[in-house]
């Protein structure tokens, strides 16, 4: 039996609560992940995808609902806990790369485990292993502004998997890059899924992409409107 990683109930998210111009996001959002899942979700903008992202990666709080990653209620946490679970149980990576300018690529893979308090030694290790998994081994001591688009997400896909966390989530990975470097990028993603068994959320658009995750879930208006469920090629 898989271990579920996600469980979301009823989750809800209205902002300017009580005022003439509140605003209802998402609307009773049910959601289970397990361990081991490639999951899309999509949808157009503004349908709450990047609501319910800012949800899953607890970088926001439900107004209603729970939400429960590995069994822990992440609603009923402080900021202080929660910046503990993104560092330690979320792995981010965004369109945007995010990396720290000035700062070699090896550092950038050290930034999470210093926060998580890894001793220097075994971040050196684990920031080596990461590049070379993602194929940036040579390229350890460049900064972000000698890197190509290609290669900056890749040394954030090594930075987002520092302290081995439950969950992947990335954002748009490939909006900004050309079609063969996204491609590249997926072609990543489908690797250390596979072999590393590592669960993937991913936020899209694109069907396209899309199409190659295990499981799609839709959202339209705050609502999920389609669910395809765990198809039988899903890592366990």
């Amino acid at each position: 039996m898989s271990k579920t990683v996600i469980s979301m109930r009823n989750i809800i998210k209205r902002y300017y609560i009580g005022q003439p111009n509140e605003l209802q996001i998402l609307n009773g959002i049910d959601l289970d992940v397990t361990e081991g899942e490639f999951l899309a979700i999509v949808g157009q903008s503004g349908s709450g995808k990047s609501t319910l992202m800012n949800m899953i990666g607890a970088l926001d709080r439900p107004t209603e609902g729970t939400y429960f990653l590995n069994g822990q209620d992440i609603s009923t946490l402080d900021d202080a806990e929660l910046s503990r679970i993104r560092n330690k149980e979320i792995g981010f990576v965004f369109q945007t790369f995010n990396l720290i300018s000035r700062t070699d690529a090896i550092r950038n893979v050290e930034l999470p485990m210093m926060y998580a308090g890894v001793p220097r030694k075994e971040r050196i290790r684990r920031a080596e292993e990461l590049l070379e998994i993602v194929g940036m081994a040579d390229r350890a001591d460049h900064q972000p502004n000698e890197l190509s688009g290609g290669q900056k997400q890749r040394v954030a896909i090594a930075r987002a998997m520092a302290n081995k966390p439950s969950i992947m989530l990335a954002d748009e990975p490939t909006g900004a890059l050309d079609s063969r470097t996204g491609r590249m990028i997926m072609d990543l993603f489908h690797k250390l899924h596979k072999e590393e068994g590592t669960t993937i959320v991913l936020i899209t658009h694109s069907p396209e992409l899309a199409e190659e995750c295990d499981r799609i879930v839709t959202i339209s208006d705050g609502s999920i409107i389609h669910d395809t469920g765990v198809r039988t090629n899903a890592v366990h």
